[in-house]
């Protein structure tokens, strides 16, 4: 559905700002009504906004934004050393506009559903579809995804999603500390949700090994897929138990998002090629994990 506005750098702009907006319609329509909190950066900018507001009285304007906009310049130093400039320009833009969003959509008094637990999970799907839109679209809105996108180029084997839960820890103990028991596990249950679909919708962070067997010529096969996907192949020969017939085997390793692609250049070449696909495999050594 995604994959043609992609094709485009503007387009993949233009998502990263729907996800923006999309995540901060979550946020001021179903967490903050609910008086819950988020997980990563915005949700410790917003727990310490609460603080400012019960310590110093600062009523009247959420600042949450603002907080995590500032919260945010430190990992937007790494952004440009580790992911590149024009992640570092995408991401720059789509935090601004998050910050822009969250300060001027209203919060809503109560949340659109009744029920609590509906309307927490509805606010933790949003919020992570808005997410994943985002980082499909080679975009970001700061925080821990950077982070978690830092520590995946580096291959330690953490997907964003568990990266986030890690964090979130410690921050859910502080706000049952310090706030109450209810807040903490209703902030929990949507952070765990945002964190499924994000995984979800976010499908560069799964890594994917493909066995191809084809009857036709390696180096044919392996030449389409390289101008596909610009991934290296391992080949080598085989045979059908059954038949005994010679096959030809190929091996890649590429993410979920690049397996449309990889089903493309192989029906334009060998309809009849037989594909097996492993999902969640781990990868070192000098694959190139690619975020956009």
């Amino acid at each position: 559905m995604l994959r043609f506005p992609l094709k485009s750098e503007w387009g993949r702009l233009a998502g990263g700002i729907a996800g923006s907006l999309l995540h901060a319609l979550a946020v001021n329509c179903f967490v903050v009504p609910l008086g819950l909190y988020t997980g990563g950066l915005l949700g410790a900018a917003q727990l310490l906004r609460t603080l400012a507001q019960e310590v110093l009285g600062l009523q009247g304007f959420d600042f949450s934004g603002l907080l995590y906009l500032l919260m945010n310049i430190p990992i937007f130093l790494l952004a440009y050393r580790s992911l590149g400039p024009l992640f570092f320009r995408k991401a720059l833009i789509c935090t601004v506009a998050n910050t822009v969003f969250l300060s001027a959509l209203p919060v809503l008094p109560a949340p659109p559903v009744a029920d609590t637990l509906t309307a927490c999970l509805m606010g933790g799907g949003l919020s992570g579809l808005g997410a994943g839109i985002m980082l499909t679209c080679g975009c970001s809105s700061g925080g821990l995804e950077i982070l978690g996108l830092h520590l995946a180029r580096r291959g330690n084997g953490l997907s964003l999603g568990q990266f986030n839960l890690l964090f979130n820890t410690l921050l859910y103990l502080l706000c049952g500390l310090l706030l109450s028991v209810d807040v903490m596990i209703y902030s929990i249950l949507c952070t765990l949700f945002t964190t499924l679909v994000l995984d979800r919708a976010y499908q560069q962070s799964i890594t994917v090994q493909a066995l191809i067997f084809t009857k036709l010529p390696a180096e044919a096969v392996a030449r389409r897929i390289l101008a596909a996907l610009h991934r290296g192949l391992t080949c080598w020969e085989g045979w059908g138990a059954y038949t005994g017939q010679r096959v030809h085997v190929l091996c890649v390793c590429l993410t979920k998002a690049e397996i449309a692609d990889l089903r493309s250049a192989l029906a334009a070449l060998d309809p009849d090629a037989f594909l097996i696909l492993q999902e969640g495999v781990r990868v070192g050594g000098s694959f190139a994990r690619r975020f956009t």
